[in-house]
């Protein structure tokens, strides 16, 4: 009898072990909760990465116990690992309507901010201003000396973002009206094409505008310069959301943070601060589908 009593109280205390809740818990909408609190990783759009890092910064500051890691890869990869729960957050430069093998239905978007991009050349280029026509036609081969559009007798290096860059997709619909671009070198990070256009002569590629900086010389488009007011009335048209999708509605630490980044603080703060458009300075709207309203 005390044998039986001994394993029955024995066993009473594993149950109990069992049901306390150790360990770490997974949770695609609320983040990772683990023993020390509440982890996020957010991953891809690299045009993004530096406003949801600034971001994460001061959260963090006011939310010690919260965990948020911020990685680039790409708008491909952050929606495809999003939508696989293997994160929180996936950062996109486009839709996730746009992306072919993305169930967009079972994702949350939520909007953050508006990015323009621009065509930017090596600082030695001597052309400023090209046409609309002219870009479509260096970047798909047929101009291939910056002499055809005026500059000196300078072979053009074209440098591109990788295939499933959100950069680059948004480049080519908006910018090349659509048009590929041809075989050239290319770079999985924004701030590798930046250093790369940098310090190789004659080379032109594009960027968000929060990448740029005296390095580099950004191109007119047929005399527009790309800036807020010009993208803000899609006067300048290569421009997109930056999206921050969630698998289903966010819950707990993960909705704060994502709040927060429609917050006063972070849109008139880093937004405006790192080269982005707050939500709220668009004078239109533009759907997946490019309709203007």
């Amino acid at each position: 009898m005390k044998k039986l009593l001994a394993t029955l109280f024995v066993s009473s205390i594993l149950l109990a072990g069992c049901g306390s809740g150790g360990g770490t818990s997974e949770s695609s909408s609320g983040g990772s909760a683990s023993g020390s609190g509440t982890e996020i990783t957010a991953v891809g759009s690299t045009a993004l990465q530096p406003l949801v890092d600034a971001a994460q910064e001061s959260f963090v500051q006011e939310n010690p116990e919260v965990q948020i890691s911020v990685q680039g890869g790409g708008s491909g990869t952050g929606l495809s690992q999003v939508s696989e729960g293997a994160v929180e957050i996936g950062n996109s430069d486009v839709f996730a309507e746009e992306k072919d093998g993305i169930d967009a239905e079972k994702l949350v978007d939520h909007r953050v901010a508006v990015v323009g991009f621009a065509p930017v050349v090596n600082k030695d280029v001597s052309v400023k201003d090209i046409t609309k026509q002219e870009l479509v036609d260096i970047f798909t081969g047929k101009i291939t000396n910056w002499k055809e559009v005026g500059g000196e007798d300078q072979e053009i290096a074209v440098v591109n973002r990788a295939s499933g860059s959100g950069t680059r997709a948004t480049f080519e619909k908006w910018g090349l009206d659509g048009a590929e671009s041809i075989q050239s070198q290319e770079q999985d990070s924004s701030g590798t094409v930046k250093k790369i256009v940098a310090e190789t002569p004659g080379a032109i590629s594009y960027l968000a505008l929060s990448y740029l900086d005296d390095s580099l010389q950004a191109l007119k488009l047929d005399g527009v310069e790309a800036n807020e007011e010009t993208i803000s009335t899609n006067e300048w048209p290569i421009w997109s959301y930056e999206h921050m999708y969630t698998n289903g509605e966010p819950e707990g630490k993960l909705a704060e943070f994502l709040e927060y980044m429609v917050s006063d603080d972070v849109q008139e703060g880093p937004v405006k601060e790192l080269g982005y458009l707050p939500i709220t300075s668009m004078e239109i709207e533009r759907d997946a589908d490019g309709n203007v309203k």
